[in-house]
């Protein structure tokens, strides 16, 4: 497919039609490009490259040297004027021109004098394409110039005075800077009193008399000699008035001595300008300044305004004490009133400075190069601006185009030139020229008409490698002229493009904006025009992009510790790339802490100033990516510093400190503590704290504390380490602020009444002599108060008082200073002794076989002789003679709080015999029991079964042997068994129930199934109704005929494969059932067992007692069923285990507790039965070999 080239970007869609873009031709000039080899082939007419400024001030000692330099092709050559003349170089001596330049070398260092070079200048540079001229260069020699010789009398003023010293340095080239110094060469300090002014002059607002000295000199240094001037030393006193009047007090009148009038305050007035306005005038683009410096006293300040208008922000500058303002890179708008005003304590006076902006010309659009072809078109502008506007004029090959040869191509109008139609002749060099009273300025600009055939610049076979998915730009950098046409192809036979877009460039670039790999290949670059064709290949390579698929991560770590960055490059296989880290855009610290690891940065104990942002950066030659994560190294905070104690009062002080450095965590807040070197010597106590914003406190003290205090800051890393400790601060002593706490009475024995609280530590003491003034009378009585003082001491045991009387108790605290406040007063009693009487009327109620409700009379308050804490019950079950032979009666206790009347007696046990009395207690112990109340508790349900074993199997029939149970709870009435079979599947078969006496501890079942699996369910009952129930299963044996034919058979068992298979089953077996025993210690549930629940028969289901649903056939507790032909043990033993888990088993001095409403609150003394869902149907374990057996 091939491309053409337009003048202007666009963008082309390339289908199966080649796509062509024609250039057109253009108003514009042809640029030329600045490639070696085109420009030595190409004519081109001459350009100044180099000139020396337009004011040009030398040195005189040194030879002069007049830049020119220009190029062209052919080499241009050079001449001069001078002062509007030709300057015949070849007739003076010790004039040279540099060879192959227009540069002119003066040689006055031999002989000669700067000042007869002193001129106009001005360079051409010609060839046979045109002529280029140099700016008019002014030749002037520097001067420095000396003062002129002067008598300067001493000056004498009073104390108080305005002082002006004159510079008036000589008029030298270029000016020369002023500054004033003494004679030891030491600037003169200056200040709003004393200032030098613009024009050099030393100002003084008013004179004081350290302003006296004899060696004020001003001196003038001419940079461009490097020459310092010097003016003669002035010498100047401040006398004082008394000073003054003594001196001329012989030659003066009365009326002629200076008074204090002499330095008297004064307002301002202006030293300069004069008067109350003024003008100036400034240039475009230079520095403004504006001065304005007063006398007065006391010294006036100066302020600057613009009326009308503000002072521009960043361009406005303040010298020499605000007494110059500089607007810098001024313009037109900067012009208008400016207004100075100095002020003092007495008055303020203001001066208004006009200020007009000129312009010297400047460039607006300058004149540009042409090239054209042949017959093409062309302008050349020429714009310029100024104060007031320049005026345009036009030159060609240096001389005015009005007397220049004609040239029908060309056209003037005003700064533009047309060209139309041109032709070779056509080329000439233009100057454009825009004056005004301000200065000039001088372009050239040449015009080249060339017919060139076309040339494509750029190297053969260059290869360009590009990343994928990134613009591909190949260079066809060409020449011509007419300009050619560029068309572009791909593949070395131009192979058609299809589905891309391309972006063709004026320059001729082939642009790809998103590369791809199949833009791999020979791209063909031909240029065209009517004077022949060239063309170029260039060839494009396509690379996978570099990426970090793992960027470093931000950080955040405390000080001393070790911190990674990780940085995972992918790249192309042809690239090597190269990874480095960055540490703030620049260079890793030279440190063996920093380690780079593989694809990892390793920082080693951490401190503050690696904190920053890292970069890791992977570079290839074709493309560069970085990844970035900052690491902020954060502490606890620095301690703060500086501590201070400011407005010390009685009671409060504040305390002011410096933080520390926050470890870049913001503190968020200050923790104070204190000292009391007085009575806590090292050991500091909590004050308070404050936020992290806040530096100061104002803190509350106790008297009588001697303290220092210390800061902590705290961020969100910890806690700083304690600040210093501040200055210690003494605190005066005063009467307590508060008495002692938890004052208490309470009687230890019968007849006395002990009196306790907490003493008052040394902080709260306020003052030396601490004591305690202990107070107390009788409640109910008209006893006055009772008192005694007592030292620093915490109890006070008042004798011979009545038994359990109320009392009325203060303690009241003292010191040296005077008493605490009056303290509050608590109640208390005398000693307590043990109650009297016992409780009456008590009465049982029998709520079931296992609870019972007691009630009482409650006992009188005065026989209780102490706080009655509440009511005890002692309740026991009587015992036959052979347990009470055995062991002593279990008494058991509950107690009811307060002043509670009944309670409940819970966990009884049924069809008991039971005894109780009640007893009334106080804080001393119980008082007498009551008389014993006897009642019994009726029937309830058995327990299970004590043991089941089936004994005794036959080909049809079981026999059954079972001990009673353990806690009949009643009179047996009868058994229930219930059995069903279990066939191969673990199917339970039909359920069958038989009722035996319950007399009996043997049965035997017959007509059964032979070698068939049976479960049993076996539970008694009482009166109350069924007990909990025992299972187990068994197996009727096997039939023998069958057994003798199976015999006959290959006995498998001897086979040694078989033994091998049957111990890989085993141990399987064996591995199986340790799961599946610890999935039952969890309350799981295994396969065998699911299947059994799901055939079990509801009927037979003991049902939960928690929510009433059926219980499960628990694996653990249950035996699986036997497969068809295992073998059963003859005799198996199945004992039911008693429950330890039961509320309460009260013994001797257990003592229960229960709520208001009876409930018991202490350990339940019941023992609950587990119904055969629960898992306690037999004491046998899960056996390994019995679950071989079962699978044998």
């Amino acid at each position: 497919m091939q491309l053409k080239i337009m003048p202007k970007k666009k963008c082309l869609s390339a289908g199966r039609v080649p796509l062509i873009l024609f250039l057109c031709q253009m108003i514009s000039a042809l640029e030329v490009p600045l490639d070696p080899k085109l420009l030595e082939d190409l004519v081109q007419p001459p350009t100044i490259t180099q000139q020396s400024p337009k004011d040009y001030i030398i040195d005189p000692r040194e030879n002069i040297v007049i830049q020119c330099e220009a190029k062209g092709k052919p080499p241009p050559s050079f001449s001069w004027t001078r002062n509007g003349t030709h300057f015949d170089i070849d007739k003076d001596p010790l004039v040279t021109m540099k060879p192959g330049s227009g540069t002119l070398i003066i040689n006055i260092m031999s002989e000669g004098k700067a000042e007869t070079y002193e001129g106009v200048y001005q360079c051409t540079a010609r060839n046979e394409r045109g002529a280029a001229i140099s700016n008019n260069i002014v030749i002037r020699p520097s001067r420095s110039p000396l003062w002129t010789k002067e008598k300067l009398e001493p000056m004498i003023l009073r104390n108080g005075q305005p002082l002006v010293l004159p510079c008036r340095p000589p008029i030298g080239l270029p000016p020369p800077i002023i500054f004033w110094m003494d004679n030891s060469f030491q600037r003169l300090p200056q200040s709003e009193r004393v200032s030098q002014g613009l024009n050099g002059d030393l100002y003084f607002s008013n004179v004081l008399p350290e302003d006296t000295r004899e060696d004020y000199i001003c001196y003038a240094r001419f940079n461009h000699t490097q020459t310092i001037q010097q003016k003669q030393p002035i010498s100047v006193k401040v006398i004082s008035v008394d000073e003054l009047n003594d001196t001329i007090a012989a030659n003066l009148s009365d009326t002629e001595f200076y008074g204090a009038k002499s330095s008297r305050e004064r307002p301002p007035t202006f030293l300069t300008p004069e008067g109350n306005a003024s003008n100036k005038e400034e240039l475009r683009g230079n520095v403004l300044s504006l001065e304005c410096i007063a006398e007065g006293l006391p010294t006036p300040i100066i302020y600057w305004i613009k009326e009308d208008g503000i002072l521009p922000i960043n361009r406005t500058f303040y010298r020499n004490f605000k007494k110059t303002l500089q607007i810098i890179h001024v313009s037109e708008a900067d012009s208008g009133n400016y207004q100075c005003i100095a002020k003092n304590a007495l008055g303020a006076i203001h001066h208004t400075i006009s200020v007009t902006v000129k312009a010297a010309p400047y460039w607006i659009m300058a004149p540009q190069n042409l090239v054209l072809s042949p017959g093409e078109d062309g302008t050349l502008i020429c714009r310029a601006n100024g104060n007031p506007k320049p005026r345009i004029s036009w030159l060609t090959n240096g001389v005015p185009i009005e007397i220049a040869p004609d040239d029908p191509s060309r056209k003037i109008d005003g700064d533009t030139i047309i060209f139309s139609n041109v032709q070779e002749r056509s080329s000439a060099v233009y100057q454009c020229n825009a004056s005004n009273e301000y200065g000039y300025l001088l372009a050239n600009a040449f015009v080249n008409v060339l017919a060139e055939p076309p040339r494509i610049l750029t190297s053969a076979n260059t290869l360009y490698q590009v990343i994928a998915n990134r613009p591909a730009l190949l260079d066809c950098a060409f020449f011509g002229s007419p300009l050619p046409t560029i068309e572009w192809f791909k593949g070395a036979k131009g192979s058609a493009l299809h589905e891309d877009i391309y972006v063709l460039h004026e320059n001729g670039t082939l642009e790809i904006p998103v590369a791809q790999k199949d833009s791999t290949g020979t791209y063909t670059c031909v240029a065209r025009n009517k004077l022949g064709m060239a063309k170029n290949e260039v060839h494009l390579e396509i690379k996978d992009p570099t990426r970090i698929i793992k960027q470093p991560e931000y950080a955040i770590v405390q000080r001393g510790s070790t911190v990674s960055f990780e940085c995972k490059v992918k790249h192309d296989q042809t690239l090597v790339p190269t990874v480095m880290w960055l540490k703030d855009n620049g260079e890793l610290p030279s440190d063996e802490r920093f380690t780079f690891e593989k694809e990892q940065l390793v920082v080693a104990d951490v401190s503050d100033d690696d904190g920053g942002t890292y970069t890791c950066v992977a570079n290839t030659t074709l493309d560069s990516v970085s990844a970035s994560a900052v690491l902020s190294v954060v502490d606890v905070p620095n301690p703060p510093f500086d501590l201070e104690l400011t407005n010390q009062l009685d009671k409060s002080v504040q305390l002011s400190w410096t933080p520390g450095n926050d470890n870049n965590s913001p503190i968020t807040k200050f923790i104070i503590e204190y000292e009391d070197a007085m009575h806590q010597a090292g050991l500091w106590h909590y004050q308070a704290e404050v936020s992290g914003t806040q530096t100061t406190a104002q803190l509350k003290l106790s008297p009588y504390v001697n303290y220092s205090f210390r800061v902590m800051a705290v961020n969100g890393i910890g806690r700083s380490l304690p600040s210093q400790a501040s200055e210690q601060y003494l605190t005066k002593a005063a009467e307590p602020d508060t008495n002692p706490t938890a004052v208490e009475g309470l009687g230890s024995e019968p007849d006395n009444l002990v009196i306790t609280w907490k003493p008052l530590n040394g902080f709260e003491s306020n003052g030396p002599g601490l004591q305690y003034k202990v107070s107390w009378r009788q409640k109910d009585g008209d006893d006055e108060w009772t008192s005694v003082f007592v030292a620093n001491v915490s109890k006070y045991i008042v004798s011979g008082t009545p038994t359990f009387v109320p009392y009325l108790i203060k303690v009241q605290a003292l010191n040296d200073a005077g008493f605490a406040p009056e303290p509050a007063v608590v109640m208390g009693h005398s000693g307590e002794d043990l109650p009297m009487v016992a409780p009456g009327n008590v009465r049982v109620n029998v709520v079931n076989s296992t609870l019972a409700e007691v009630h009482w009379d409650p006992v009188p308050l005065k026989s209780i002789r102490g706080h009655l804490q509440g009511y005890r019950i002692y309740y026991w079950k009587a015992q036959n003679s052979s347990k009470r032979n055995r062991r002593h009666i279990e008494k058991k206790i509950l107690t009811f709080q307060g002043s509670k009347t009944h309670g409940m007696l819970p966990g009884l046990e049924p069809f008991s015999h039971y005894t109780l009395n009640v007893r009334v207690v106080n804080g001393k112990g119980e008082g007498p029991a009551s008389p014993d109340k006897v009642f019994n508790t009726p029937e309830g349900v058995p327990s299970a079964p004590s043991s089941l074993k089936i004994v005794n199997p036959t080909l049809d029939s079981l026999t059954l042997e079972w001990d009673p149970p353990s806690h009949p709870n009643g009179i047996l009435t009868e058994y229930t068994l219930k059995y069903q079979p279990i066939n191969s599947t673990h199917e339970l078969g039909p359920l069958v129930d038989l009722k035996i006496p319950a007399n009996k501890t043997r049965w035997t079942l017959k007509n059964l199934n032979v070698s068939t699996r049976y479960k049993f369910y076996f539970y008694a009952q009482t009166s109350a109704g069924s007990g909990s129930q025992i299972t187990e299963e068994a197996v009727t044996t096997v039939d023998e005929g069958k057994m003798a034919m199976a015999s006959r058979q290959v006995d498998i068992a001897t086979q040694g494969w078989f033994i091998g298979l049957m111990c890989a089953v085993a141990l399987l077996i064996l591995i199986l059932l340790i799961v599946c025993f610890i999935r039952r210690n969890k309350g799981g549930k295994y396969p065998v067992k699911e299947k059994e629940d799901a055939h079990a028969d509801p009927e037979i289901q003991p049902m939960k007692e928690d929510d009433g649903t059926f219980g499960e056939y628990s694996d653990a507790e249950d035996h699986k069923p036997l497969k068809k032909g295992s073998r059963t043990p003859s005799d198996r033993t199945v004992k039911k285990e008693d429950s330890d888990d039961s509320l309460v088993d009260y013994g001797e001095g257990v003592n229960g507790q229960f709520n208001e409403d009876g409930s018991f609150i202490g350990q339940y003394s019941g023992k609950k039965e587990k119904e055969p869902a629960e898992g306690n149907e037999s004491s046998e374990a899960p056996s390994p070999v019995n679950a071989m057996n079962s699978f044998v």
